[in-house]
């Protein structure tokens, strides 16, 4: 990080690695009267974290954390092999205008001893919180800390982890935490593949494979454009279209609330298509809004 700083490619931008000297400046940011943006990260940044950070920089001040948390993976997850590159992470941020870059390390974080969790019921243990239990509690917790921390006025959080957005917004609202929650449609790839940091595991030939998602979700926003509102018989389209590539295995596609993310019978007015999807050792999520379109 210090090579890099000394090429001088930052500008003005600030990395903070301490909890207290982020507090300080978050505390003088806002007795100037200033709005703080604040987009929360763990790196390996693509264009989807630059959808945000673009968002971000409507306000005053604006702060990007990155942090791999530990807590939210499991035993058998990513944790040591998830994919990591200051540079280039630094490299974005400023050319996105970043104030501010936290990147705090785990023991300050998470000290020894540490002990407390938050965790959002009913929601966290549908969809993905099925075979990632402890997930969401791991990633609640940490945003949580993260907003005492910076004390931002705005967070701003990619809609493709919609799962993850819902649980922030009902994390906020029942803790009484006055921080607006913005959430940013899924950036995609040319060919439709949704965006994200684990789409570096895939192989050439799973990178192509992977596109069934996108190409099952939009063959359930055709079959639901044309009339069709019974989740049994679009749900059936879905996954004839993902189950039809051989390197894919799907753990889950379902149709849900918006809100509540409870599975439905028969969509009212709109509803959440979510699919999460394991194209060789790679498991990627994507969703749709019914009724709105792509997200």
């Amino acid at each position: 990080m210090a090579d890099f700083l000394k090429k001088g490619t930052v500008s003005d931008m600030q990395i903070i690695t301490g909890i207290r000297e982020m507090k300080g400046f978050s505390d003088s940011a806002r007795k100037e009267g200033k709005t703080i943006a604040f987009v929360p990260t763990m790196g390996y940044l693509h264009d989807g974290h630059m959808s945000l950070l673009k968002e971000g920089r409507k306000y005053d001040c604006l702060v990007m954390s990155i942090f791999v948390n530990p807590i939210q993976f499991g035993s058998d997850e990513d944790y040591n092999t998830y994919p990591r590159d200051m540079e280039m992470d630094l490299k974005i941020a400023a050319d996105s205008g970043v104030d501010i870059v936290f990147n705090p390390k785990a023991g300050e974080i998470f000290p020894e001893g540490f002990k407390t969790h938050v965790a959002v019921s009913e929601l966290s243990s549908r969809l993905c919180g099925i075979s990632r239990p402890l997930h969401f509690q791991g990633v609640a917790t940490v945003v949580a800390k993260l907003f005492n921390i910076v004390k931002p006025d705005v967070a701003i959080f990619g809609q493709k982890d919609f799962q993850q957005f819902i649980i922030i917004k009902q994390m906020v609202k029942d803790l009484n935490i006055d921080i607006e929650i913005v959430g940013i449609p899924v950036v995609r790839e040319k060919d439709g593949l949704a965006m994200s940091s684990r789409n570096k595991y895939l192989t050439p030939e799973e990178r192509i494979a992977g596109t069934c998602i996108y190409r099952g979700i939009m063959k359930g926003m055709d079959v639901f454009d044309i009339g069709e509102r019974d989740t049994d018989i679009i749900l059936r389209e879905v996954r004839n279209v993902i189950e039809n590539e051989p390197s894919a295995k799907v753990d889950y596609v379902k149709i849900c609330d918006i809100t509540t993310l409870e599975g439905i019978k028969v969509i009212k007015n709109s509803a959440l298509l979510a699919a999460a999807v394991w194209i060789g050792r790679t498991r990627l999520i994507d969703n749709c809004v019914l009724g709105r379109g792509l997200m």
